[in-house]
């Protein structure tokens, strides 16, 4: 088993910036991607970012140029840096993190997830 706690959630004005953590521990031997979804009121929940096959990275169109990921793989942990931050942001995130094959394009889902954190882009 593999256990993921977000943090670093919480609530900016428009323009504003968060920096999410998920930490991960249990078995992550054998994890080969892990990626940030999140999911608005009444949507379906998506990919934002991932990390694959190593350092491959992969963003959502709607926000390159704004997230960066990040890791320390000393810590076991996953970052999403937020910038530029938008209403169309606001959401709960959740960290996934997956095992067998990834690609360097294409992020497929794992089977674990955390219990998410909220972000609230209001004025």
């Amino acid at each position: 088993q593999v256990q993921l706690v977000e943090s670093g959630g919480g609530e900016v004005q428009p323009g504003g910036s968060l920096r999410l953590s998920c930490a991960a521990s249990g078995s992550i031997f054998g994890i080969t991607g892990m990626g940030w979804y999140r999911q608005a009121p009444g949507k379906q929940r998506e990919l934002v970012a991932a990390m694959t096959t190593g350092v491959n990275t992969i963003y959502a169109d709607s926000v390159k140029g704004r997230f960066t990921l990040s890791r320390d793989n000393a810590k076991n942990t996953m970052y999403l840096q937020m910038n530029s931050l938008k209403p169309a942001d606001t959401g709960v995130y959740y960290c996934n993190a997956a095992r067998g094959p990834q690609s360097s394009t294409d992020y497929y889902t794992g089977e674990y997830w955390g219990q998410g954190t909220q972000v609230t882009v209001s004025s």
